[in-house]
């Protein structure tokens, strides 16, 4: 932990998820809301911007807490279990999404006896079985958990045999997070091709199977920004190569290149709207499982994804034409794409009424 905390990634949330680095407890009592990173966040945004009063966030990620106060000045991380007990004030509600399931937040929550709430509440494929394992533990859990809102109906049946109660299905409510264009950049006459939050492995393992042809691009965002010089050295080798120009976008700030580097937080929407392919990270080795297609599917890009979406399955199915293949297929299939909608929403309503 002393090690990680020197590292960019780490050198804020670390110290202040021990509650030593302008971490204190919330003053005020609101609702409070309690989602693991980005992502999470964003998703967010419809519900609290419907509800009156104080609400407060808890995140563990920079990346997170950085969203998190665009969203309330009441932000903090999220201390480790231990530290607790001595940190949570009581609230009108605590709101935790997905699959952060801690013992000891949900526990002292009751003991103090705040209202609490599971939303967005998913379990994939991959964690299934070992939440089985250890079903007598989650069964701890779910008894300090009010109410429970799943993503699916699978989820639900899942959710009970470990023990949740008053489960509702309400779908994902990242379907209605709100996709704003920040900045419009003018449309590249080559087709542009995005690898899209990549992670670590992903980038030399598709651009193996992937060479751009006469009037192709290729714009590629790293997941992580601690990565961006990582993956500045592989696309610079994979252009020599091949002979293709290159540039970091935080030098130009343009897709004049035929390689690009978006080295910036913050632009992948604005690629999304004008971009015609694009190929989701975190899905062609396996672990990370996938990363949410909604965002390029309202501009009706063309999407391509690996085939580890176990984390993703709920939002997938919300969008039609996504193109799903192993990576040796990767470039068979490009010219087979066709472009996506969405095909189906979620319901936030119950949870806002509940809230109020």
């Amino acid at each position: 932990m002393i090690f990680l905390s020197f590292k960019q990634k780490y050198k804020k949330s670390i110290p202040a998820r021990f509650a030593l680095f302008k971490n204190p407890p919330f003053e005020k009592e609101g609702i409070w809301f309690h989602v693991a990173s980005f992502g999470e966040v964003k998703s967010l945004k419809p519900i609290i911007s419907r509800l009156d009063g104080i609400k407060n966030i808890s995140t563990i990620t920079q990346t997170g807490f950085k969203e998190a106060k665009n969203l309330t000045k009441h932000s903090r991380y999220l201390p480790y279990e231990l530290f607790l007990p001595f940190w949570i004030t009581k609230q009108k509600a605590l709101v935790v999404s997905e699959a952060e399931l801690w013992y000891g937040l949900f526990y002292i929550a009751k003991k103090l006896k705040i209202k609490t709430y599971l939303i967005n509440a998913r379990i994939s494929n991959n964690s299934y079985k070992n939440y089985l394992k250890f079903s007598f533990f989650y069964k701890k859990i779910f008894a300090n958990i009010d109410m429970v809102f799943a993503q699916s109906e699978k989820d639900k049946k899942r959710l009970l045999e470990l023990g949740a109660k008053n489960v509702t299905v309400n779908g994902n409510i990242k379907a209605f997070q709100e996709i704003e264009v920040t900045r419009v950049f003018e449309k590249p006459l080559a087709l542009s091709i995005t690898l899209a939050s990549t992670h670590k492995g992903e980038e030399e393992l598709i651009l193996k199977h992937l060479k751009l042809e006469e009037g192709q691009k290729l714009i590629v965002v790293p997941r992580h920004p601690e990565r961006f010089d990582e993956v500045d050295k592989i696309l610079k080798t994979y252009s020599q190569k091949f002979s293709l120009s290159y540039h970091r976008f935080s030098k130009y700030e343009n897709f004049d290149s035929d390689v690009v580097l978006v080295d910036a937080m913050g632009e992948l929407i604005n690629i999304y709207a004008f971009c015609d392919i694009v190929i989701l990270g975190g899905s062609f080795i396996d672990g990370i499982g996938g990363h949410n297609p909604l965002e390029c599917a309202h501009f009706g890009c063309k999407i391509i994804s690996g085939e580890y979406i176990f984390n993703q399955e709920a939002l997938f199915c919300l969008v039609d034409g996504i193109k799903i293949v192993k990576v040796k297929d990767l470039k068979a299939n490009i010219s087979k794409l066709k472009s996506t909608k969405i095909i189906a929403s979620a319901e936030i309503e119950p949870i806002i009424r509940e809230l109020k």
